[in-house]
């Protein structure tokens, strides 16, 4: 973010806290005949730094911007895009804080039930691919206004990629949302620096010159210069490097894993490639990363009037507001580099820190607030344990290319010292009307051991029991492909953990999340998990599936087969089945995944591990629940609709045969033109069962 946005900011009257407006009459109220930017998204608006609509909405406000916000509008008509009228500068368009076939399918492609991002938790009130849609409606709402695409969907389908839910490799967001740019990362200061431009008169493909965009040049358009503008001391000489075509990642399995390797590679803001691929006859462009924003920059965007309510038109609770009231974001950005998680993909490697003034601002002010029982329920990021955490040579920053600063070991220039954030979690406990300061998110174990008088602070005063953390699985093999520490690095972390927590005279437990299905785990590893948390006495209730989510290296492994960075053969459990098995392995003790369980060992030959000795993992014969759970299912998955199904019919519903797409499609953007209107559920208006009538609409 740049100085002048701080200088912008002193214009703001700090007491004004009330929501944007998200209708004419409330522009009205302002004196607005219209606003400069409407924001388009698909989750309800929430004036909260935790949610995009609120953050980068407030942001441009403190540069002297009018912003209207557009929340979860009626996709299948224009109208609803034209209720705010013409944004007189660009359109922010947004799916929301999730990539919305996220926020629509489980892992098993079945539809979820509810939305956390809605009023009521209510599903249904956004189309699948929501930025294609979204943008599409707003060009047709008013022809020639800049669209500007951003938020996590379209930052991760930038660039040719897998889609898990069709089963096929998309073209980037910008062919099939025809945005004008996408802006890829965190937003705030490039939403800042287009409003300005685009207010001194400069076209929009003047805006291409920015760091963190990515764009899509015409068919008879140049490749233009390198723009000194993205140079850093450390930038390649060749500054610009070919990915494979779009057509040759689809039709070949290696040139998507090479492309997805370099993709990767190219992420350090501070030596970084311009990226080109081409579609057809045109390129897709993706510039260097923005660079990370200062402590003081990160200060200004968090210290801005926040209502931190959702806005007042709603009736009913937004569940993600409710768990994100009371937490405090201290930090973003992540240097673990997991392959199957889109932290560091979005928000970057490098470790961006609030001030300790700051943070503790909030806190009071939290605890000043009467709703929030003097509790905050988290204080942390996407780990709690990365605060203020850089690497200690910039001049080797600058030039590093390593995906994760901590696997496969610490690297000995990471700066990991603790006392800034021991410091702030003392002095949040101090303030007053605070009775509870809560760390739920993930603790990073590996560097938390090295500081052990964190982990007495961490168990003494800000544990409510139980303690989030992520070994994901025991095999050496897998963990390598995750970029996880061994499990030797989470059995050292418990037994630390129970001693500092003897020692402060309280009985806490570790809540250890484990991954079913994750690429390159197969039966035999599957067991050994099994073995593992029997001997440990982990009962886990709820199993996390390994979901292939766009960009991700580990979804590259899922569907090409191949480790990106080695090309490497990877074993992929693709079909329902394995995956069901994987599963039910992780929860073995429970009766109703006997017959799975048992199908599990048996496929590979592990009949020592049903019995009732101490190592097995089931009894002989199943229990007169598992029998009974299998008749329920049985009779479930007959009585239900099309799509409803328990999961093993998701291939029937869909037409496919062998992962190909059948005539039915997954979704809208694959259906035909008169179906695409009708949303993603199949139980609303106008979607044609099997039998040719609607069926009826879900209450």
């Amino acid at each position: 973010m740049t100085g002048e946005f701080m200088q912008q900011r002193s214009r703001v009257d700090p007491t004004v806290s009330s929501h944007l407006p998200m209708s004419r009459e409330e522009m009205s109220a302002r004196g607005w005949d219209q606003a400069d930017v409407v924001f388009v998204t698909g989750d309800a608006y929430v004036d909260h730094p935790s949610f995009a609509m609120g953050i980068l909405g407030r942001v441009l406000e403190a540069a002297g911007f009018r912003v209207a916000i557009l929340s979860q509008p009626d996709w299948r008509s224009v109208d609803a895009f034209r209720s705010l009228g013409a944004p007189r500068l660009f359109w922010a368009v947004s799916a929301g804080n999730m990539d919305s076939m996220l926020n629509h399918y489980t892992a098993n492609r079945r539809i979820r039930s509810d939305d956390a991002y809605s009023p009521g938790g209510r599903a249904g009130l956004r189309p699948d691919r929501a930025t294609n849609v979204y943008a599409q409606r707003c060009r047709e709402a008013f022809k020639g206004i800049p669209v500007i695409a951003g938020g996590v969907e379209a930052s991760l389908r930038r660039v040719a990629h897998y889609d898990y839910w069709s089963d096929t490799v998309r073209p980037s967001s910008l062919v099939s949302s025809k945005a004008d740019l996408v802006v890829f990362g965190m937003g705030e200061a490039l939403i800042v620096s287009i409003a300005q431009r685009l207010d001194a008169g400069e076209p929009v493909n003047a805006l291409r010159d920015q760091r963190g965009v990515a764009y899509l040049l015409g068919a008879k358009e140049e490749l233009p210069e390198f723009p000194g503008s993205m140079r850093t001391p450390a930038t390649p000489a060749d500054d610009t490097l070919e990915l494979p075509t779009f057509e040759a990642v689809t039709e070949d399995k290696v040139a998507f894993s090479r492309a997805t390797h370099l993709v990767h590679r190219e992420s350090n803001p501070f030596n970084a490639r311009r990226l080109v691929q081409l579609h057809g006859t045109r390129w897709v462009v993706q510039n260097p990363p923005a660079l990370p924003i200062s402590t003081d920059e990160m200060d200004a965007i968090y210290d801005l009037p926040y209502a931190r309510t959702p806005h007042p038109s709603y009736q009913e609770r937004v569940p993600a507001f409710e768990m994100m009231r009371t937490s405090v974001t201290m930090m973003r950005g992540c240097f673990g580099g997991c392959t199957f998680c889109s932290i560091t993909t979005h928000q970057g490697r490098i470790i961006q820190s609030r001030s300790p003034e700051s943070v503790l601002r909030e806190v009071k002010a939290l605890g000043a607030d009467p709703e929030t029982k003097g509790i905050v329920s988290d204080i942390g990021g996407p780990t709690a344990n990365m605060f203020h955490m850089r690497c200690t040579r910039p001049e080797v920053e600058a030039i590093c290319r390593r995906p994760s600063c901590v696997h496969p070991t610490i690297c000995k220039l990471l700066g990991t010292d603790h006392s800034p954030l021991k410091e702030v979690m003392r002095e949040s406990r101090k303030q007053p009307g605070i009775r509870k300061v809560h760390v739920a998110s993930g603790v990073r174990m590996d560097l938390a051991q090295r500081d052990p008088e964190y982990l007495e602070e961490l168990a003494a005063h800000h544990v409510g029991g139980h303690l989030k953390v992520a070994p994901e699985h025991v095999s050496p093999r897998v963990l390598d492909l995750m970029k996880k520490p061994r499990i030797d690095d989470f059995t050292g972390f418990s037994e630390a953990f129970e001693d500092a927590s003897r020692r402060v005279g309280k009985e806490q437990y570790l809540v250890p999340y484990f991954i079913a299905s994750h690429p390159g785990s197969d039966i035999e590893d599957m067991i050994e998990l099994a073995l593992y948390l029997k001997q440990a006495g982990y009962k886990p209730r709820q199993v996390q599936d390994f979901i292939p989510a766009p960009m991700d290296v580990a979804t590259a492994m899922y569907y090409t087969g191949l480790d990106p960075a080695t090309l490497r053969p990877v074993p992929v459990a693709r079909n329902l089945k394995d995956r069901k098995l994987q599963r039910a392995l992780m929860q073995f003790f429970l009766p109703e995944n006997w017959f799975l369980v048992r199908d599990a060992l048996l496929k590979v030959g592990r009949r020592d591990l049903i019995g009732n000795g101490p190592r097995c993992l089931i009894p002989d014969q199943p229990p007169r629940t598992a029998q009974q759970a299998r008749r329920r299912q049985a009779q479930q998955d007959l009585s239900q609709p099309p799509g409803r199904q328990s999961g093993e019919d998701w291939d029937a519903f869909t037409g496919r045969r062998d992962g190909k797409p059948g005539d039915r499609g997954d979704s809208p953007p694959e259906r035909s033109p008169e179906r695409r209107s009708v949303g993603y559920r199949p139980g609303r208006k106008g979607f044609v069962s099997k039998k040719g009538s609607p069926p009826r609409r879900p209450r």
